[in-house]
């Protein structure tokens, strides 16, 4: 394997955060990215053109500690917070937030759960969490929630729109999750992966080796 055929598969796996069954991270996790990290710095350190050298590992650094920020940050994940103040902070604070509000015994609010799930990993530019009723009685009081699950949706702060219960989903419960999907992304809560800035280097070394080798639930308050 060529060292440039190598750099650019490492740089494939350090940014890999789409993936839906990667949807937790361990400690094992980042001292594998921290390994491969150093060693994709050491490829693109030995190449020949100082240049392009120099700008490489300035754009990896700089992915690298756009990871971290998102991984600390659970960002590509359906978390949960539980307390209060945590949940206005977050969403004042973050660019992107859906927000499902649900309750332990409601059947359809454990069916958005799954689907939220699956959905998170998808767009790691947005925050993915729920948040247990009971646990935020001033935010229920606040933004009006009387049905569940009500899926809110924060843009740059402000609650931008919400979905209450299943009625805009076709209310069924084997609702598809393109409908969802769709749902969201009206409200611009949603917003497609970019590309990592080391895409043009994974570019350029995968063409180098290529030329070398030639019904809703009622919550009352």
């Amino acid at each position: 394997m060529s060292r440039n055929f190598k750099a650019a598969s490492l740089a494939a796996r350090l940014v890999e955060n789409n993936n839906p069954n990667r949807s937790r991270r361990d400690a094992d996790d980042d001292e594998d990215d921290e390994a491969l990290f150093a060693e994709l710095e050491e490829e693109i350190e030995n190449g020949s053109n100082s240049s392009v050298r120099e700008h490489g590992l300035q754009v990896l650094r700089a992915e690298m500690e756009r990871m971290k920020h998102m991984q600390q940050n659970q960002y590509g994940v359906y978390s949960e917070i539980t307390d209060e103040k945590e949940v206005v902070h977050v969403s004042a604070r973050e660019p992107r937030c859906v927000v499902h509000f649900y309750h332990s015994k409601f059947a359809r609010c454990e069916i958005m759960d799954k689907h939220l799930t699956k959905l998170a990993p998808k767009y790691p530019n947005t925050r993915f969490f729920r948040v247990f009723v009971e646990n935020v009685p001033w935010l229920v009081e606040k933004l009006f929630i009387k049905v569940l699950p009500c899926v809110i949706c924060f843009v740059d702060g402000i609650a931008k729109d919400r979905l209450v219960g299943f009625d805009e989903l076709g209310n069924e419960d084997n609702f598809s999750p393109a409908i969802l999907e769709l749902r969201l992304s009206q409200s611009g809560v949603l917003k497609k992966e970019s590309g990592s800035a080391l895409d043009p280097l994974f570019k350029v070394s995968s063409s180098r080796h290529l030329k070398k080798d030639d019904d809703d639930e009622v919550f009352d308050l």
